[in-house]
């Protein structure tokens, strides 16, 4: 049986299939330098010699051991320091099998929350894992999860202290949704100067410092302190999460649409819990 006709050269689309990559792949190689583009046949195609098709397979064959683009270009035009190149692999691999191993335990954390708590961070989903089901609703996740980009973990542990009271609390929740709402009346109809920015601040100041109270009469602050400490023994050597930005930051990237009467309520409201810590009296 005689053979099949053997081309001398051939296209981009038999290149590629023979090769187990895409046309489009082999295009960008040859943008980025690293298979020499071919010299093109009389219909203005290109045309693929023995070659070219063995510097592809190579190509293949490394890209496919995880190898970076800009480490293949380097290997192939020298292959004597194939030591550097394997060190440069095994690191990234490394990398790549710590990330998946992240994301392993993110879907765990998800599943035994049973809801989107469980991708937050271990510490923030741990704080608030015995909580029965409901007590936390989506705005509360929603607000964990700014908090947990902007201050990392452990601000939104500590926060998390204060899901925990209203959960346990009804009267305190009650109080919330009623401030919630009170807040949410000030919109753009109602000027910073309205007396009502005032009341629902003092309202406001008077709800905050009986979450502080709260919170300290349960000890919540010390149980997540032995949190930490129990996180920070377990943690991995280099374990990281996202990493956060400053408030300044947040405050220019993250929109609300507050009316300029409800910032103004906000910020008295600041003022004056901040007023009524211990020693801030107007005699020091």
């Amino acid at each position: 049986m005689p053979l099949p006709a053997i081309p001398r050269r051939v296209k981009i689309g038999d290149a590629a299939a023979f090769a187990g990559t895409t046309p489009r792949a082999i295009r960008h190689y040859h943008v980025i330098g690293l298979l020499p583009e071919p010299e093109r046949g009389t219909d203005d195609r290109r045309r693929y010699d023995y070659d070219d098709m063995i510097r592809l397979l190579w190509i293949r064959k490394m890209a496919d051991a995880g190898i970076a683009l800009d480490d293949i270009r380097t290997a192939l035009a020298d292959t004597s320091d194939i030591e550097r190149f394997v060190a440069r692999l095994e690191e990234f691999l490394a990398t790549r099998a710590a990330a998946i191993e992240r994301q392993r335990a993110a879907v765990r954390n998800l599943r035994e929350a049973g809801s989107p708590l469980g991708l937050l961070s271990p510490l923030v989903t741990d704080r608030l894992r015995d909580l029965p089901p409901g007590a936390l609703r989506q705005p509360d996740l929603d607000s964990l999860l700014v908090t947990e980009r902007v201050f990392g973990p452990l601000g939104a542990a500590i926060q998390a202290n204060r899901f925990i009271v209203l959960a346990t609390h009804p009267d305190l929740r009650a109080e919330e949704d009623r401030l919630e709402e009170a807040e949410a009346a000030l919109d753009d109809r109602v000027s910073p100067d309205d007396p009502r920015v005032e009341t629902i601040a003092a309202q406001r100041c008077a709800y905050e410092i009986a979450v502080d109270s709260a919170i300290e009469q349960a000890g919540l602050d010390q149980a997540l302190d032995d949190l930490v400490a129990q996180h920070e023994e377990t943690a991995e050597e280099g374990e990281e999460g996202e990493a956060a930005m400053s408030a300044f930051e947040a405050v220019g990237k993250m929109p609300y649409d507050f009316s300029p009467a409800r910032v103004r309520c906000m910020e008295r409201a600041a003022e004056l819990h901040a007023a009524s810590w211990p020693g801030d009296t107007a005699d020091e």
